[in-house]
This record gives structure tokens, sequence and C-alpha cells, in this order.
């Protein structure tokens, strides 16, 4: 997670036009002395342990029990929103171009990279439906999912929030999104999809019924509520 602050790392001081600066070092600065952890684009980051994960977790079902999904997802969208507002103003400001003017697979790479980082795992984005309005997000080593371990039900309610509410303000259209296939459920990866209400309502049906990912996907290829 990050916070924003006035730091610069040390990499960027010495080299601010610095684009290919995605190595650990020149990305992090590590202040020992401060316990801070600041990163290139000028944010303090945080660490946390997985009994955090677990803490947060567990605490939200014993407070609101079944709504805890909502209440990640909640926090996932309001988390996706703000940093899509700081991914725009330091990309346009390194980059020098705007945002939605640039190659869209090298944006959003770009954008998840600190993510990949900061240890919420590798993405798969495949844009191949965006044109029917739904696409799908492949997350590997899930922080939430690889610490719940195999419980049997889709536990990454906070990464579904995140892409709605980032995805929302990119295209500037409401998306929103669902996890279809999960870590946690003995899957080797998690899988989202991303796309209008209307198609996340019938995906969480289809799943209700005993769906599999691979189901899902070929109803919607195949052209199952245009």
């Amino acid at each position: 997670m990050a916070f924003t602050l006035s730091h610069q790392t040390s990499a960027k001081l010495k080299n601010p036009k610095k684009h290919n600066h995605y190595g650990f070092r020149d990305f992090y600065q590590f202040d020992p002395d401060k316990g801070t952890i600041v990163d290139w684009n000028n944010s303090q980051n945080i660490l946390t342990s997985e009994d955090f994960i677990i803490g947060l977790v567990e605490g939200l079902e014993e407070e609101v029990g079944d709504a805890s999904a909502a209440t990640m997802y909640t926090i996932g969208c309001e988390w996706g929103q703000k940093d899509a507002f700081f991914f725009e103003n330091w990309f346009e400001k390194e980059y020098d171009r705007p945002m939605r003017q640039t190659n869209l697979m090298f944006l959003l790479e770009t954008w998840w990279w600190s993510f990949t980082a900061q240890g919420w795992g590798r993405w798969e984005v495949d844009l191949g439906d965006r044109k029917q309005g739904f696409m799908f997000i492949n997350i590997f080593d899930s922080a939430v999912a690889r610490t719940l371990g195999d419980v049997g039900k889709p536990v990454c309610f906070l990464y579904a929030g995140l892409f709605a509410g980032f995805f929302t303000e990119l295209v500037k259209k409401q998306l929103s999104c669902i996890e279809i296939q999960c870590y946690s459920m003995g899957e080797t990866y998690c899988k989202f999809l991303l796309g209008g209400q209307e198609r996340i309502d019938a995906a969480s049906f289809w799943l209700n019924e005993g769906a599999t990912a691979r189901d899902i996907e070929k109803r919607l290829k195949a052209g199952e509520l245009k």
C-alpha cells in the first residue's frame, strides 16, 4: 500500500528522466533510520505481514458477517479510483503525454508493475474481448489467496474492487468486476472478469449454479448477454 509524500528516491534525484527504473533498488528508497520506504513516484510504502491480511479478513467477517466480501470490494473500489488519479498524475509528468493517448498495454504494465514489486502478484491481462465490453485479468500469487490458502471459495474481493475502481476511472465508464476462479479454490491462479454490471451479475449467477471460469468465458465469448 502507498501514501503520497514529498520525498524522492536517490536514484530519481540522480537521474530524474530515467524511464527504465523498474529495478527494485531504483524504484524503492529504504531509509532504516527513519523507518520509511519511498518509491519512485514519491509515495511512502508500508510493509504488512500475512497475519495483517488474516486479521483484516477475519476481523471484517466477525464484524459484518457475510457483508465482509462487499466491504472488501468497496475498499478496493475506492483504492482503485484514487490510485487512478495518482497514477495519471505521475505517468503524464514522467512520460509527458496524456495517459489516454498511450499504448494501452504499456500503460497497464506501467501501472501494475509497482503492485507486483509490492507483493500483490504478477498479472496477465487479456484484452481480446474488450471491444465486446469485457476483459479477463489473471493474477498469479495473489497476496490474499496465498495467505488464506485453500478455503474452497473466492477470497480476492479487494483485487476485484481495485480493478473495478481503476478501470472505471481509466475509461470513464462504470465497470464492475468479479473473481471467477481463485487460488483459494484449489486453482493455480486467480481469474477476474471485468465489465458492465449486467455481465457481472450473470457471471455471479452462473458461478452459483456451478459454472467454472472456462464455462463463463465460453458463454460470454459465444455472445450471451450482448
